[in-house]
């Protein structure tokens, strides 16, 4: 018998090893992203509303928005809203920090999480009424967090979906989408763009006009809707890959 002949089986084997070895860490690999996947979505479905609220004032009518976020304050003072979309899997609650990278690698209980949050801008106020409100949220290719935005490619998506909520631990509002486009991130070296994401305090009417008419100019559709000074805005911004850096922003208006 020759020395290739004995060979032969030894790198069957070993070939076979190899193969088996890949199975089990992708498949092992596939477990530990459902695992985290199930984690994430878990924790917003199990916040439990305090059966008291109600009685903190029997004049004022709380939603369940309301009553999430309320709760959620007693355990991170962080919460300030809960933003929902009928019809996705976006409903969760909005986070604010002094650092905007904090909320990128945690939850709402403050525990690591490569999920993060939904999480506004550091200079934002959500109670001042000439404000832009910049909300993040990560693309997540399971669907959850900030993914189904992309839905909003799709016209017939928005002429079912046009509205957005947003309550906080006073009120619960709708925003009425105004412009729906998809844009990037730019260098600092790159001049005369439109950097969406840095429109926030609107000191002047002008300003404000200004946000509105470069959102409707690289709009993906008309949606019919505009805004006028003074009427809070939500701009709504989570990552898009047909382009280097690519964002998917939605913007509305707070309905009075």
């Amino acid at each position: 018998m020759s020395k290739n002949s004995k060979k032969k089986p030894n790198v069957k084997y070993k070939v076979f090893v190899i193969i088996v070895l890949v199975i089990l860490v992708c498949t092992s690999y596939v477990i530990y992203k459902n695992i985290i996947a199930n984690s994430n979505q878990n924790i917003y479905e199990d916040v439990k509303i305090s059966d008291s609220i109600e009685d903190n004032d029997n004049q004022k009518q709380f939603t369940e928005n309301m009553k999430k976020v309320i709760t959620l304050q007693q355990e991170n003072v962080d919460v300030k809203a809960w933003i929902q979309i009928e019809d996705t899997s976006i409903n969760y609650p909005i986070l604010q920090t002094t650092d905007n990278e904090y909320y990128l690698k945690h939850n709402y209980k403050k525990e690591n999480s490569q999920y993060g949050s939904i999480y506004l801008k550091n200079e934002c106020d959500i109670l001042n009424n000439n404000s832009n409100l910049i909300i993040y949220g990560h693309n997540m290719k399971d669907g959850q967090m900030f993914n189904n935005l992309l839905k909003y490619k799709d016209k017939s998506f928005y002429d079912n979906h046009k509205t957005i909520k947003i309550a906080t631990n006073n009120e619960e509002s709708e925003y009425s989408i105004v412009a729906v486009f998809k844009s990037r991130i730019f260098y600092q070296n790159e001049n005369n763009v439109f950097r969406f994401y840095n429109y926030i305090n609107f000191n002047d009417e002008q300003t404000y006009n200004e946000y509105i008419e470069n959102c409707k100019k690289i709009q993906l559709y008309e949606t019919g809707v505009s805004a006028i000074y003074g009427e809070q805005l939500i701009t709504l911004i989570t990552c898009e890959y047909s382009q280097e850096n690519g964002r998917m922003v939605i913007v509305a208006k707070k309905e009075s």
